[in-house]
């Protein structure tokens, strides 16, 4: 059997540095930051509703009747 150096199969990732890692910690910073300001947005002071009622009546709807004959 051929000799197989002992580290050929292991590969440490903190070893090898790759830029997917660094794009993962960036996102990941962001991520934090993120949730860190979860709460700090103020409601709007006229969030309520935007018509009184919500529906009036129903006088204009067609009325669709089957032949009778």
């Amino acid at each position: 059997m051929p000799e197989k150096p002992e580290d050929a199969g292991d590969i440490n990732p903190a070893d090898a540095p790759s830029g997917s890692d660094d794009t993962r910690r960036k996102f990941r910073e962001a991520l934090e930051r993120k949730k860190a300001a979860g709460g700090r947005g103020a409601d709007h002071r006229d969030g309520g509703r935007k018509q009184p009622t919500s529906h009036g009546p129903v006088e204009n709807r067609r009325e669709f009747r089957r032949k009778s004959g």
